[in-house]
């Protein structure tokens, strides 16, 4: 847990005086929700019954045996409900929300996977939902935008500054601050202003104690393990039960974009563009300019192109128990084709930063040891990106003939009308 909401010198709660009161609301209800054996129980059985943890613990046999090295396990996140390790929070949050007697959830997101989970959520908790999306995000994951509407949720692209993440926060703050008394906002990574780092990482610690069990229970002895970082909820879910331990090796792999400068990354931890700053209500490590301002990111990924990183990761990296990595957009395309075609396993953009990382850190590794991959999510949702890039001229010809279906479909326009007149 942070010491008053600050890890080491990074975290804290720099908010306007509107934000105050509901964030410690927050605090108070989350720790006496913890100490009650009723919720925890409860959130056991959505995890055990809606979720469908615990997720599994993969042996890539043909990985490990190309690679060399020490034995490649994955942690298989995205077999969870929704299709990303976003649920954990989402679920645990609006289980929060419903003891605390809001009736209306408020949500921002970058790759979809976490509007699509609390959207989800919120569906089976009875909750309204309403998404916060920057424009761009929206245009390149329409799927998530699809499945998030069908659930009945509300998406707002957000169309200010550079109409990504950093964007749907801010819009999301403002919604919240505008309506503390019925809404509640599931920030969806492990940062923000306190106790938003603690919560999140919490709710996504379940990964990491499945991770111990099953590792003990097989008798694997873990070299390293390795999660992409974005705002960090995956990772430090991940990490969590071995943050105090000594080993093993803990690997963050950010967003290497294009190439080292900046607007061409979103490397906080492993580039020279990042500063300490205070941002949206915490302080970490960001991307800013002289002027205090964030800088433009680049990432093939949608969820990792956010300019700052969670504060207690920031603080881990820079004690050195964790360490990082950037990882190349080409060599994160490089890793989503090998697992696919080595272990029938398609990783979400995100994830496969970390199987890029892993594959490299495999080598460095003896084969009594075993190298764990969190495959934060699955490649689905990312079929309108990876496609132009995998298969170009299929996909052309494909979107091609999909419009001509639709403008020439007459019982498509005909069902639509019929909605409208419902």
């Amino acid at each position: 847990m942070s010491d008053k909401g600050f890890f080491d010198n990074f975290g804290g709660k720099y908010v306007a005086e509107v934000l105050r009161r509901p964030l410690d609301e927050l605090e108070v209800a989350f720790k006496e929700a913890m100490a009650d054996k009723a919720f925890l129980d409860e959130l056991e059985i959505i995890r055990r019954d809606y979720i469908g943890r615990e997720t599994p613990l993969y042996f890539a046999p043909t990985a490990t045996k190309l690679l060399g090295g020490a034995q490649i396990y994955i942690k298989l996140e995205g077999l969870a409900n929704t299709g990303a390790h976003k649920i954990n929070n989402a679920i645990g949050q609006c289980l929060l929300a419903k003891r605390m007697g809001k009736k209306r959830i408020i949500a921002e997101t970058g790759a979809g996977q976490h509007g699509l989970a609390t959207a989800a959520a919120c569906a089976k908790l009875g909750l309204d939902c309403t998404i916060y999306m920057g424009e761009v995000d929206v245009r390149r994951q329409q799927p998530n935008v699809a499945a998030m509407e069908l659930y009945g949720a509300k998406v707002h692209p957000v169309t200010s500054g550079s109409r990504t993440l950093k964007d749907a926060v801010n819009e999301a703050m403002r919604d919240w601050a505008a309506n503390p008394d019925t809404t509640h906002y599931v920030l969806g990574s492990a940062l923000g202003p306190a106790p938003f780092p603690d919560i999140v990482r919490e709710f996504q610690s379940v990964i990491g104690r499945e991770v111990k069990k099953q590792a003990a229970e097989r008798g694997i002895k873990i070299g390293a393990m390795v999660a992409c970082v974005g705002g960090g909820s995956n990772s430090i879910g991940f990490f969590e039960p071995f943050i105090n331990e000594k080993e093993p090796r803990l690997i963050g792999a950010e967003a290497g974009g294009i190439g080292p400068n900046v607007g061409e990354n979103a490397s906080r931890m492993t580039g020279n563009a990042a500063r300490d700053g205070i941002m949206q209500g915490y302080k970490s490590r960001f991307l800013l300019d002289e002027d205090g301002q964030a800088l433009p990111t680049r990432s093939i990924s949608a969820g990792l192109d956010y300019c700052g990183i969670g504060p207690q990761l920031a603080a881990l990296g820079r004690s050195g128990r964790v360490e990082f990595t950037s990882v190349l957009d080409k060599d994160a395309l490089e890793a989503v084709s090998f697992f696919a075609k080595n272990e029938g396993i398609m990783f979400a953009l995100e994830s496969a930063h970390a199987g890029a990382a892993a594959m490299k850190i495999a080598k460095e590794l003896p084969p009594d040891q075993a190298v764990i991959i969190n495959m934060s999510g699955r490649g689905d949702k990312d079929v309108f990106i990876t496609s132009p890039v995998f298969r170009p001229a299929e996909w052309l010809q494909f979107l091609h003939a999909e419009i001509e279906r639709l403008e020439s479909n007459k019982d498509i326009h005909d069902a639509k009308v019929m909605g409208e007149r419902k």
